[in-house]
């Protein structure tokens, strides 16, 4: 009897460490409306080719994310209130991986047109942005606007038609993998998002 007992208790625990497992299973995102699809093998959507230049005056282009594990958030420098919100949280993000070269993060202006190379390079070094995993994006606003909405989902009022120039803005950061694909969206303004986005990408680490 106490055999069985304890082969009963070691299937319990077993159980339930495959039960916790599954549940830490990060999931896939092919579609706006970020319904979760659970195997790999049924991802149909990536990040889209791109091109920008970063605060460095340095091209940026998806293959110098390929392989890594990036965040992306969207904001521009003048914002008075909601942008600077955003991008504090961001740097716990960068702090969480100060000196990983696999994580990196990219943050769009969403207004391009006055956000130059030399603006964000001024914001960069005034808010004293960790440039070796952080780049800040500027170039053509019809590109960068159409990245981020049919790549990144990340625009609000999700169904509402928009149109091709009506101003973007979100709290929203996407977390992306190693191979392209979205695997969260957390709320920029919420500490308890950013505390699961960091875990997540932990999680993301450790995925083979």
């Amino acid at each position: 009897m106490k055999t069985k007992a304890i082969f009963a208790l070691i299937c319990l625990l077993f159980c339930q460490c495959e039960t916790k497992q599954e549940s830490n299973k990060i999931p896939f995102y092919n579609t706006p409306d970020f319904t979760a699809v659970w195997k790999a093998e049924e991802v149909s959507h990536t990040i889209a080719t791109f091109q920008f230049k970063n605060q460095d005056n340095k091209s940026i282009t998806e293959k110098d994310v390929l392989g890594k594990i990036h965040v992306a958030n969207f904001f521009f420098t003048i914002c008075p209130s909601l942008c600077p919100r955003l991008m504090e949280a961001m740097q716990k993000v960068s702090k969480a991986f100060p000196n990983d070269s696999t994580v990196s993060i990219m943050s769009y202006s969403v207004m391009p047109n006055r956000d130059s190379v030399s603006v964000l390079k001024r914001y960069a070094l005034t808010h004293k942005l960790n440039t070796s995993n952080w780049n800040l994006l500027t170039g053509d606003k019809k590109a960068i606007y159409q990245l981020v909405r049919n790549s990144y989902f990340a625009d609000e009022n999700l169904g509402v038609q928009k149109k091709e120039n009506d101003f973007l803005h979100t709290e929203n950061f996407i977390l992306v993998d190693k191979k392209l694909r979205i695997r969260g969206i957390y709320n920029g303004t919420i500490p308890l998002d950013i505390e699961n986005l960091i875990e997540d990408i932990k999680a993301l680490k450790a995925e083979k």
